[in-house]
């Protein structure tokens, strides 16, 4: 049966989007105006606030209000999970591989006896 973790799939889910891809990929450089953040997706200020509640609340960004500034800045942490479950799955299909490669190397060595 397959874990299911709430947080894991929150962050799938953010993940999920190319508009909040692309908004990580900017905040990783360094934090961010909420204004600054929507002009090069070319949505609505209200479209980009519901993309970075998205993320805030999949708990990959922070966001901070100075007077009338929103400030986003990202929180790489947050991806924790995703790189343990990713090196799990990987380490899975890595074990499968090989015993399907020993299975296949068996074969064709029965087979040329």
């Amino acid at each position: 049966m397959a874990k299911h973790d709430a947080d894991l799939s929150l962050l799938f889910h953010a993940l999920a989007d190319p508009t909040r891809r692309s908004i990580l990929t900017r905040l990783a450089e360094t934090p961010a105006r909420v204004t600054d953040l929507a002009g090069p997706t070319g949505l609505r200020l209200p479209t980009v606030m519901r993309h970075l509640s998205v993320l805030e609340e999949a708990g990959l960004i922070t966001t901070s209000k100075d007077g009338r500034i929103r400030t986003c800045a990202i929180v790489p942490e947050a991806l924790n999970p995703v790189w343990t479950w990713l090196d799990e799955q990987r380490a899975i299909w890595e074990a499968r591989l090989d015993r399907l490669d020993a299975f296949v190397m068996n074969v064709m060595k029965e087979s040329e006896e």
